[in-house]
């Protein structure tokens, strides 16, 4: 069985995109947004503007923009190059919530505002591959598929069409994935990995196995084989690219998958054991404690405890 890594670590982490808010403006300006409490889209519609974090990072954008935040950092956007915020007080509500700038209201500068919440537990396999602010322009060849999904999600917003509040959140959602993969296939200077390997094209063939048959007794040999390098040549090259080496990362991604199911249902802790590859039960109790630190049986009370929505 062969499985898309990518869809899976994005599965797992549970992204759900919401357009929280809309920032507009005329005249001379400036404000600070909030900060964001995981990651943030940024979309511009009308207008250029400066954006920076408070740390530091600058820059312009234009129309089609889209920043990618990944920070606690508050974002102060402005008409001008840094000046002193005003607040935020002209940052309002999204039209599709029913409140806010309507489309006959007259902008300088208008951007869509996308949170991203992610699974806690499972976020930094994204998080770690992303800058405090990405920028994706808009006049990228490669960021044509983000411009038309923006400017549909303003076709909802000012068309004020049935269901758009739905709708505006599956194209947030696209958005988002649409940015990584932007940010994967452009940047240069991704660190070592889970969405690295992810995106690597010679473990591609290596990671849909891993991913699609999770509970297999793997060996480095097939794994090399897959790759068609040598078993020393392939455990050097996947451990610079996902930053483990290769069995480790099995280990890993079979905790991470013990982890959603312990929390999310009620499978007895020997039939995880036995899905995931495990001879017993307290062999892979020993492996779960050693890697999150608790066993099973602890975490799943833990978990439970933690998010009682849960079976």
């Amino acid at each position: 069985m062969e499985v898309d890594p990518f869809s899976d670590i994005l599965q797992l982490i549970r992204a759900r995109c919401v357009v929280t808010e809309s920032l507009s403006a005329h005249g001379a300006w400036s404000f600070r947004s909030r900060a964001a409490e995981q990651v943030r889209l940024l979309s511009v519609v009308k207008g250029p503007s400066w954006v920076w974090l408070e740390g530091g990072t600058s820059a312009r954008v234009v129309v089609g923009d889209v920043l990618l935040l990944s920070t606690r950092e508050a974002l102060v956007v402005s008409s001008d190059p840094p000046r002193a915020p005003a607040g935020a007080a002209r940052a309002q509500a999204p039209a599709a919530s029913g409140s806010g700038s309507g489309p006959g209201e007259a902008h300088d500068f208008l951007a869509l505002v996308v949170d991203v919440l992610l699974d806690a537990e499972h976020a930094t396999l994204v998080t770690h591959a992303l800058a405090p602010l990405l920028h994706i322009r808009a006049a990228w060849p490669r960021a044509a598929v983000l411009v038309q999904l923006l400017e549909q999600m303003v076709r909802e917003r000012d068309g004020e069409l049935p269901g758009r509040t739905l709708a505006s959140e599956q194209l947030a959602q696209l958005m988002f994935i649409e940015a990584l993969r932007v940010h994967l296939e452009t940047s240069k200077t991704l660190p070592p990995g889970w969405l690295r390997a992810a995106h690597d094209r010679r473990l591609g063939p290596v990671l849909s196995k891993l991913h699609g048959e999770p509970g297999r007794a793997w060996q480095l040999g097939e794994l090399a084989a897959l790759a068609a390098m040598s078993r020393t040549s392939f455990a050097a090259y996947f451990k610079t690219v996902s930053g483990l080496a290769p069995l480790t990362y099995l280990t890993e991604w079979r905790m991470r998958l013990a982890a959603r199911a312990l929390r999310d249902d009620d499978t007895p802790v020997n039939v995880i054991a036995e899905q995931l590859g495990y001879a017993s039960e307290s062999a892979f109790s020993v492996a779960f404690k050693r890697v999150t630190g608790n066993a099973p049986k602890r975490y799943r009370t833990a978990a439970r405890t933690t998010h009682p929505d849960t079976p």
